[in-house]
């Protein structure tokens, strides 16, 4: 289905590094606005840092996957040593196909993990790699998020999923 995530947990922060391992996931591929970071915050969170180290140790990349121009990624994520796609283009796949590529991975190692199904589901979905739905960080969004956000409530309808969705604590 073009919009229904593999998965759902509450937020990315519970990801847990074993169980990734255990899947397989080489890689986490993440947007940014409201799954990483509160869209409206621009400095680096010290819950992300942890989140990059964690999966580091266990040998799975952290790259964020965003729409955003490389200026308002690039302030956030260089400090951190997080690698990222600008300008993505989500909901098309190019950015995910590409990163995939470039680090040599099978796309059934590599999970997508955002807070929109219009924009994060539906690119890791049309990529073919697994996905992840979380909750939005803030109950708040930039003017064009909203309008996806409209949008969502139809899709939730016809997929028959409650709306709010039923978040897991962890994958399972």
């Amino acid at each position: 289905m073009l919009f229904r995530p593999r998965y759902t947990i509450d937020t990315i922060y519970n990801l847990d590094p074993q169980t990734l391992n255990k899947m397989g996931i080489k890689a986490v591929f993440s947007d940014l606005d409201n799954t990483l970071l509160a869209w409206n915050k621009a400095d680096s969170a010290q819950e992300m840092q942890e989140l990059n180290q964690r999966l580091k140790d266990a040998g799975i990349r952290l790259v964020v996957i965003s729409n955003n121009n490389a200026e308002r990624i690039g302030r956030v994520l260089k400090p951190l040593g997080i690698d990222f796609i600008a300008k993505a283009r989500k909901p098309l796949p190019t950015g995910i196909n590409e990163e995939v590529k470039k680090l040599g991975l099978k796309k059934n190692q590599v999970l997508m993990v955002g807070d929109q199904l219009i924009t994060d589901i539906q690119a890791g979905n049309l990529a073919g790699v697994a996905t992840v739905l979380v909750k939005p960080l803030v109950q708040t969004d930039k003017w064009n998020t909203r309008i996806n956000r409209f949008f969502e409530k139809g899709i939730y309808f016809f997929l028959n999923m409650k709306k709010p969705v039923t978040f897991g604590e962890k994958l399972k």
